[in-house]
């Protein structure tokens, strides 16, 4: 078996961000040009394609100068999207605190207005709940 010729990929293009002035700058441009030949000459000179020209004037037909720049959302990294987690687990706990601790003192209440109760109830039942269990 012979061995295969080691080839050497070129890197992996990075895919190219307009910033909404730039394609403002480039749709004001192209529109001006009249002259044959002169749009297909500065999409050449810029690198771009008629379809770039194509969405950017549909993005600006509605308005959406804020949406020229960026498509998708921004990805969050996994320390932003932990940080998330952990806010939204927190208010959930926080709640819950809140819940026990509503429920602890509604416990605390009936337990006292029982005592009331019992102590108006029988006088001689009252005054051993008072001092404690005998041993």
């Amino acid at each position: 078996m012979g061995l295969r010729p080691t080839t050497i990929r070129p890197p992996k293009p990075k895919r190219r961000r307009f910033s909404a002035e730039y394609k403002l700058t480039i749709l004001e441009e192209y529109e001006r040009i009249t002259e044959d030949g002169g749009k297909g000459e500065l999409l050449r000179r810029e690198g771009l394609y008629s379809s770039h020209i194509v969405e950017w004037q549909r993005a600006r037909e509605v308005g959406a100068l804020s949406g020229l720049t960026l498509k998708h959302p921004k990805k969050r990294s996994d320390a932003e999207r932990e940080l998330d987690r952990l806010r939204r687990r927190n208010e959930r706990l926080e709640d819950q605190l809140a819940k026990h601790r509503t429920a602890l003192e509604i416990q605390g209440k009936a337990s006292e207005l029982l005592a009331q109760l019992l102590a108006q109830s029988d006088p001689e039942t009252a005054q051993e709940a008072e001092e404690g269990p005998r041993r």
